[in-house]
C-alpha cells in the first residue's frame, strides 16, 4: 500500500510533465511562426529590391534606346542631305551598330529597316473608304507567290473599310466576327499594326509567319520605294512576271553592284506585262522613304530589352520617333 507521501510525490511530478509538454509544443510553434514571418519579410525584402532594379533597368534601357533614336535621326539626317532623292541599301543607315558599350554596363545593338520596302497594307483601301484594284490584285499576286489564299486580300479590306458589307466572293465583316468566341467587331478603320492580320478569323499564326517579313502598317500616302522592297513585292506588282522574285542573291548583288537605287523606275517599267499596266500603278512606287523602323537591343549585366521605334523623316530630313513598342508589331 502507497504511503502519502509517494502519492503527493506523484502527484506533485504529474502536472508540471504535462505543462512542460504544451510549453515546449507554444514554444516550437511560435519559432515556426517566427520563422515564417522572418522568410515573409526577407522574401518581400529581396522583391522589393529587385524590383527596383528591374524598374531602374527598364528606365535606363529605355534612355538608352532614345539615344539610338537620336543616333537613327542623326544618321538619316545626313542621308537626306547627301541624296535628298533616293534611299537606297549601302547609304550607311542600312548597317547595324554594336554591340557597342553605350554607358558602363549597359550594350547596345541597333538596326534600321526601311519600311516602306514592304507592302503596305493601308494602301488596300482608298482614303473615300473603296478598295484600291491595283494594290488589291497586288496583294493578291503576293499572297500567291507565298504560298497563301488570295481571299485572304477580302477579308482585310473589310476590316479596314468603313462599311458593313462583306466583299465578294471573299471578305468578312461583323457577322462572322460575332460568330468567333469571344466575339468582337471589324475595327473598320486603317491598320496600326500588321499583327492585326492575327483577328482575321481562321488566318493562324503560320500564315502570319510567311506573310510577317513582307507587308506593314502605315499611312496610305506612303509609297513603295523600289530601291530597297523585296523581290517577291516587286513582283507582286508586275501580275505574273516573276523577274525579281526568283533571283534573291542575284537581287541583291545587282544592288551591290549598281552602289546606288536598284532597280530604278525605268528597269522596273521594263519588267511589266504591258506599259498600260505600268501607268496604272506608276503612282504608287517612289525611290525614296519617310518611315523606317529602329530595332534597339540593349543588354544591361543579364537582363535584355527589346525597343522598336517606328521613325519619321519629313521633307527637311529631321526625323522623330511616331510609335514606340516592346514588340517588333
Amino acid at each position: 500500500m502507497s504511503s502519502p507521501n509517494s502519492r503527493s510525490r506523484r502527484q506533485r511530478g504529474g502536472l508540471p510533465s504535462r505543462q512542460r509538454g504544451i510549453a515546449l509544443l507554444v514554444a516550437i510553434l511560435l519559432v515556426a511562426l517566427g520563422t515564417m514571418v522572418a522568410a515573409t519579410i526577407a522574401y518581400e525584402n529581396a522583391m522589393t529590391a529587385r524590383r527596383g532594379v528591374a524598374t531602374f533597368a527598364l528606365d535606363e534601357s529605355v534612355l538608352v534606346a532614345e539615344a539610338a533614336e537620336t543616333l537613327a535621326a542623326w544618321g538619316l539626317r545626313a542621308v537626306r542631305k547627301s541624296d535628298p532623292q533616293h534611299i537606297y541599301f549601302g547609304q550607311g543607315w542600312d548597317k547595324p551598330v554594336g554591340p557597342v558599350e553605350a554607358v558602363p554596363g549597359v550594350m547596345l545593338t541597333a538596326s534600321l529597316e526601311d519600311m516602306q520596302g514592304r507592302f503596305n497594307l493601308n494602301s488596300l483601301v482608298n482614303s473615300d473608304g473603296t478598295p484600291n484594284k491595283v494594290t488589291f490584285a497586288a496583294f493578291q499576286q503576293l499572297l500567291a507567290n507565298l504560298d497563301i489564299e488570295p481571299m485572304w486580300a477580302g477579308y482585310i479590306v473589310d476590316w479596314i473599310d468603313p462599311d458593313i458589307m462583306p466583299m465578294n466572293p471573299d471578305g468578312a465583316e461583323d457577322s462572322v466576327y460575332m460568330g468567333q468566341t469571344p466575339p468582337y467587331r471589324t475595327p473598320n478603320m486603317y491598320i496600326t499594326s500588321a499583327s492585326e492580320l492575327l483577328a482575321l478569323p481562321g488566318f493562324g499564326r503560320d500564315r502570319y509567319t510567311k506573310l510577317k517579313p513582307y507587308v506593314t502598317a502605315l499611312p496610305i500616302d506612303a509609297k513603295l520605294n523600289i530601291c530597297t522592297a523585296s523581290g517577291k513585292v516587286l513582283d507582286a506588282f508586275t501580275i505574273g512576271q516573276q523577274q525579281f522574285g526568283r533571283d534573291l542573291d542575284g537581287l541583291a548583288q545587282n544592288r551591290q553592284n549598281a552602289g546606288a537605287c536598284f532597280p530604278t523606275l525605268d528597269v522596273y517599267k521594263q519588267s511589266f506585262a504591258s506599259p498600260d499596266q505600268y501607268t496604272a500603278a506608276q503612282g504608287l512606287f517612289s525611290q525614296n522613304s519617310s518611315y523606317f523602323k529602329l530595332t534597339s537591343f540593349i543588354t544591361i549585366g543579364t537582363t535584355e530589352f527589346n525597343l522598336y521605334s517606328l521613325m519619321y523623316q519629313d521633307a527637311t530630313g529631321n526625323a522623330r520617333p511616331l510609335l514606340r513598342s516592346y514588340t517588333p508589331d
